[in-house]
């Protein structure tokens, strides 16, 4: 509070560019706060021992509050508004200064003392929701998302909002998302996956189960997912892997950039997707501008744009037949037995098989828009009111039957599958599509802007690709929003059209469809 109190005496009659310089030392003290707790979230979810929960909620609850406190002081109000009032800041000074204005405008609405029990909740969740996983009971985990629930409505009407309450979850991922706005994206989705579903369905299914789940020791599982993160460009200097209950990306700083996995030693599509996945968003991360450490154009364009990147690299990349030319002879090498009658062809195919499934994570890039769909629609009714925390397992698989004509035989395979609601992130399941979506647009853009690109990738060469997607998406940060950066690289905003043009061209040669 001093340093407030000190900055605010300084204020008066000094330049833009002192005035700048006093702002930037303020955003990046609450980011190094922010920053220090991501660490601890990191060291919760792979390394922190079941005991800890309590006094870790704790930890993380302080520093939130800290963080929250220097960001919605009126003399950093004070501050921006003098910044935003300045003709003579440069155009990056000038969209660092007004993304940091509506952030402080937005969190102001969140009372510090919020914002420390909504902290300390997601702890408590987390550890109920670990524990549920572990008895496969959703009724352990239940009263605890019931109170997180509740929580995410009062943030909602904290924030205020337009027709829906769950608009305001919304923008906190995908800035400008509304219900109005995603209604219609999964009207197509309902609309144009199920008629090339249903011919997948008709036609001969490719074969999975006969390798894919034969054993592959974890070791080699790993050694090879490091393998494929290192060619893809993954700075091991400025990043690490490691296990956790579910895989995801975390970042300190554009040079510390961390992701996580987990194995099944007798399911090996488990692990080698999710590390792909989580390579792509670390790229993003690390390929986002250094010099603007804490600052909003150093932090990434949105959550959609951010599935973009990893939903590329794991589909429009990982899953296609150039990727595997290179790395599958050195995949044999790493598992003789499990692939030696194996074929390239077969394996391809296997990997890209159609079904309807239980698990969100391990999902068909086809299908997995249904399970995205399911989240959608229940938390919608969630935060608008119409449904609770009590028979929600239920609800789950009700809608599972509806849409993928399947039902979880435990609650770990249904509602518990997820971190994300026990971290209150309501809103961010839609980002998942959207990112997909994007991805299919951007990759289709890139091929048109590299020549020879697919021939790079069958020769295991990422170079070009990455050096497109730094210069195209990574360097701008949070500059442009997710349309206006769409716009920007392929002359439209996001188009359907572009996935379903990638997924007809796909399935169709790979279940040979007719017509």
């Amino acid at each position: 509070m001093a340093y407030i109190i000190l900055l605010k005496s300084h204020m008066q009659n000094k330049n833009s560019k002192e005035l700048y310089t006093q702002y930037k030392e303020m955003t990046q003290k609450a980011a190094d706060i922010q920053f220090a707790a991501a660490v601890l979230g990191w060291d919760q979810e792979v390394y922190m021992p079941p005991k800890g929960f309590e006094s870790r909620g704790r930890q993380l609850a302080t520093l939130a509050s800290q963080a929250h406190e220097l960001l919605t002081s009126e003399q950093y109000g004070e501050l921006l508004h003098e910044l935003a009032a300045k003709d003579d800041l440069d155009d990056d000074e000038k969209s660092n200064v007004r993304l940091s204005l509506e952030d402080y405008e937005k969190n102001r609405k969140l009372p510090p003392a919020f914002v420390e029990e909504l902290t300390r909740q997601t702890s408590n969740s987390y550890n109920a929701w670990i524990q549920a996983r572990r008895e496969n009971k959703y009724s352990v985990y239940k009263n605890e998302l019931s109170k997180m629930i509740d929580l995410k409505r009062k943030q909602a009407d904290l924030y205020g909002y337009e027709a829906h309450p769950y608009n305001a979850l919304l923008d906190e991922y995908e800035k400008g998302a509304t219900v109005a706005m995603l209604d219609p994206v999964f009207e197509q989705v309902k609309e144009q996956l199920p008629p090339l579903l249903k011919s997948i369905e008709q036609a001969q299914q490719v074969d999975d189960s006969s390798f894919f789940t034969r054993h592959y020791p974890k070791q080699q599982q790993w050694d090879f997912s490091m393998t494929v993160l290192r060619r893809m460009g993954y700075d091991l200097d400025a990043g690490r892997q490691d296990y956790s209950e579910h895989p995801f990306t975390t970042s300190f700083s554009s040079e510390d950039v961390r992701v996580t996995t987990r194995v099944d030693e007798d399911n090996f599509a488990s692990m080698l997707w999710s590390s792909i996945h989580e390579g792509g968003h670390a790229l993003y991360e690390q390929g986002l501008p250094s010099g603007e450490y804490g600052m909003p154009l150093g932090t990434a364009a949105s959550l959609a744009i951010h599935e973009s990147q990893s939903r590329l690299w794991e589909n429009s990349v990982g899953r296609s037949l150039n990727f595997w030319e290179y790395f599958y002879p050195k995949l044999q090498q790493y598992f003789p037995q499990s692939l030696e009658d194996v074929s390239l062809d077969t394996f391809y195919k296997g990997m890209n098989k159609v079904e309807a499934s239980l698990v969100r994570t391990e999902a068909d890039e086809l299908s997995y828009h249904f399970h995205v769909l399911i989240r959608y629609e229940i938390e919608k009714k969630l935060i608008g009111g119409t449904l609770s925390a009590e028979g929600l397992n239920e609800v789950w698989n009700d809608y599972y039957k509806q849409y993928l004509g399947v039902s979880a035989p435990g609650d770990m395979q249904g509602v518990l599958q997820d971190v994300h609601w026990c971290h209150g992130s309501f809103g961010y399941f839609p980002t998942y599509s959207l990112g997909s979506f994007y991805a299919a647009q951007f990759f289709e853009q890139a091929a048109k802007d590299i020549p020879g690109l697919q021939g790079e990738i069958k020769q295991g060469d990422f170079k070009k690709l990455l050096h497109w997607l730094r210069t195209r998406v990574h360097v701008h940060g949070r500059h442009y929003t997710s349309e206006e950066l769409c716009e920007r690289i392929t002359g439209r905003g996001l188009d359907f059209t572009s996935f379903m043009n990638y997924a007809k061209a796909k399935y169709t040669a790979v279940y040979d469809l007719k017509g």
